[in-house]
């Protein structure tokens, strides 16, 4: 940590003196570093500024999922999906983060049954009863990014798919109520990679969530296999994502061929993925999108 004085500005940028500020905050870290932990730079602490900014764009990715929720239905290609998250995203003066992200060529990952993640929307995917669909949206409002994903069922869905999606959910609750300042981001984990375990499924290891809010993706990587006693400290301020991919089968996967970007599972089973983004405060987390 960089040196400041006791009476100077506090590096958040709040204009108050670091003794009143941050100053105890510091302490706390270089001690729990000084015990070999793994502790986040000031740069993933999150400033009161950039939080109520952060709280700007949740709310619209949070009005897109609502309104997908309250649309989606069998016989609809996941290409209206993708125009409906593009045209409220832009209307409320907001981009959609995915779009043209390295190369991504929709507004919003769509991923049906097999697939585990980053599913290309297209007029030839029409949505049947029996499927299973993860919508993942994620918006950028004046440079600050939001991102949250839900699962629908489409109609009547099997026991097993319905369970999967269930438990899937779960294991995001459980997440959040392991979201503890000052814990370890691999007890989270833990706790999440048990739950699914436990019902009978696995977890995709290679792939997790990550911190947000002033980039799309940023560190810390959060994993859903992890240890306990592993991973960084969360101190109040940082922000992530919980997104555990919870397949039915083997956690084995593969990426398409053609597009390198569309995920499946290596034995053709169900996937599902819920996704919410949090911010770890001095007494526990807020939920800024779901």
């Amino acid at each position: 940590m960089n040196q400041i004085g006791r009476n100077d500005a506090c590096w958040c940028g709040s204009g108050r003196k670091y003794k009143k500020c941050h100053e105890n905050f510091d302490h706390k870290l270089n001690l729990l570093h000084s015990q070999g932990l793994l502790v986040p730079s000031h740069k993933l602490i999150k400033t009161e500024a950039q939080i109520a900014e952060i709280r700007k764009s949740a709310e619209i990715n949070v009005k897109i999922l609502d309104y997908v929720a309250e649309h989606i239905k069998e016989g609809i290609s996941t290409a209206e999906i993708d125009k409906w998250v593009y045209d409220i995203t832009t209307k409320e003066g907001a981009i959609p983060a995915p779009l043209g992200y390295e190369g991504f060529p929709k507004s919003v990952c769509t991923s049906i049954n097999n697939q585990v993640c980053h599913g290309i929307p297209s007029e030839d995917i029409i949505l049947e009863e029996g499927d299973i669909i993860n919508v993942d949206v994620s918006t950028i409002l004046n440079g600050y990014y939001s991102d949250s994903s839900r699962m629908f069922c489409i109609g009547e869905v099997s026991k097993e798919k319905k369970k999967l999606v269930d438990v899937t959910k779960e294991c995001v609750e459980i997440g959040l109520k392991n979201v503890k300042p000052w814990g370890l981001l691999g007890d989270m984990g833990h706790a999440v990679h048990m739950h699914a375990v436990e019902n009978g499924y696995t977890v995709v290891k290679e792939i997790g969530g990550h911190g947000v809010g002033l980039q799309f993706h940023e560190d810390p990587y959060v994993s859903y296999v992890s240890e306990p006693g592993t991973g960084m400290v969360m101190a109040p301020g940082m922000m992530f994502t919980i997104e555990p991919m919870v397949n039915m089968g083997t956690d084995e996967f593969y990426v398409d061929e053609v597009d390198e970007w569309q995920i499946y599972t290596d034995d053709g089973q169900p996937s599902a993925q819920w996704e919410v983004q949090v911010l770890v405060t001095e007494d526990g987390y807020e939920l800024i999108a779901y």
